[in-house]
């Protein structure tokens, strides 16, 4: 393998953006992070300039804040886990590319803003109302089966990655995406929680919600932590249809 790469980054500011190159030395265990700290303590490209720092997000390193998700070689993936050497022999090209999610509203170079996904976590109540009370005595118990499902759910870092590869997320459409659908299950799933479904599944019922999911199942190819979207939007699809019919029949819900 080479011992230097091209790295092409697709930068700059809405409706300005244009593709820059640099060229950098490979080294052992070097993560797309680490190129793009490289090139902070030095940003000058393949022309020989001396240019901007490239913007970027970052948090945690270990995949799980989900803030450094950007397109990696076209891909939607977290940049502290894109081991530059394994993409390289994978691609078996001298280069790699980045870029910023399209999904989402542009702020700079790879930087976007990835409110929406928040708003919608608002919308569909991802989160366990409580009662202010300092000790409201242990919970119940719950089933070995049903915390292993639920631990899978909670791993969810709202890192985009699945709204990034969902055709229906889009500029003409409102749907919200995987990862909201996928918090109502699991928060409906709790025994506080569960308390709330009703809420969460009206709130499913509107036009964003999962109804305008068009099955692609693109966001189970690339979610990072390996969450069972399409199985949670198929469970939250049917609680949906009998939320539905127990409002038209004015029966609670069971």
């Amino acid at each position: 393998m080479t011992s230097t790469f091209i790295l092409k980054v697709f930068r700059g500011t809405p409706n300005k953006q244009y593709w820059e190159e640099f060229e950098l030395t490979l080294k052992p265990l070097y993560n797309v992070i680490c190129a793009l700290m490289d090139i902070q303590k030095n940003p000058r490209n393949t022309k020989g300039e001396q240019v901007a720092p490239i913007a970027w997000e970052q948090g945690c390193l270990e995949e799980v804040c989900g803030s450094c998700s950007m397109l990696i070689n076209g891909r939607p993936r977290q940049a502290c886990t894109a081991m530059i050497h394994e993409i390289l022999l994978t691609t078996k090209r001298p280069f790699l590319t980045l870029a910023p999610f399209t999904k989402f509203p542009l702020v700079r170079d790879l930087v976007v803003d990835r409110n929406k996904m928040f708003d919608d976590l608002i919308k569909v109540r991802a989160w366990i109302d409580t009662d202010d009370a300092l000790d409201i005595g242990p919970g119940p118990k719950i089933d070995p089966k049903v915390q292993e499902a639920r631990y899978i759910l909670s791993t969810c870092m709202t890192c985009g990655c699945c709204s990034e590869a969902c055709p229906q997320v889009n500029a003409k459409s409102p749907f919200m995406g995987p990862a909201p659908i996928s918090q109502v299950r699991y928060f409906n799933a709790h025994p506080t929680g569960k308390l709330m479904q009703e809420k969460r599944l009206r709130a499913l019922m509107q036009e964003e919600g999962v109804g305008s999911c068009g099955n692609a199942q693109n966001c189970r190819e690339v979610c990072p932590k390996k969450i069972p979207l399409t199985e949670s939007i198929a469970l939250m699809g049917r609680a949906v249809t009998k939320q539905a019919l127990a409002d038209a029949n004015g029966l609670p819900d069971s």
